[in-house]
């Protein structure tokens, strides 16, 4: 069965429930076939990313960047996934205060080193994020999880 792996930092009231919303259109009932698994980004491990088919990450934007826990998930499976994961599909949601631009940057460069094909728009929020915003990381999350159907 294809796995999609959401690995996420959620601190805050609004990352999480941008996360939750992004897990409920993954796992809607019209997508079939497709396991999602949820790491938190300083507990996924190399194995999660090599199991998985597709991933989708969760950030606030933190002084201009990610986050240093999804920052360390980057440096713990960059080299040993590199090779084995090219060409698999992802998307990522950000959350910030006021600017999500540098981690937007940082996302970009490091997914394009490790070869992973966007397979949808970025949700990016500054402020509360209303309800459009959580209907974009709901669709967001069903993107993903249909993109790797069987």
């Amino acid at each position: 069965m294809p796995k999609l792996l959401i690995v996420h930092h959620t601190p805050s009231p609004s990352t999480q429930a941008m996360f939750e919303a992004v897990l409920s259109g993954a796992n809607h009932p019209d997508i079939e076939g497709v396991d999602v698994v949820r790491r938190a980004a300083l507990g996924a491990t190399v194995p999660d990313v090599l199991e998985a088919d597709g991933y989708l990450l969760g950030t606030p934007a933190n002084l201009g960047y990610m986050s240093g826990a999804l920052k360390h998930f980057f440096d713990t499976v960059y080299y040993p996934c590199l090779d084995s994961t090219r060409g698999r599909p992802f998307g990522f949601f950000v959350h910030g205060n006021s600017d999500t631009s540098g981690t937007v940057r940082g996302i970009e460069a490091i997914t394009t080193g490790l070869g992973w094909e966007s397979a949808a728009s970025p949700v990016l929020v500054t402020g509360e994020p209303g309800k459009a915003d959580l209907e974009a990381c709901f669709e967001l999350g069903g993107t993903l999880a249909a993109t790797l159907m069987p």
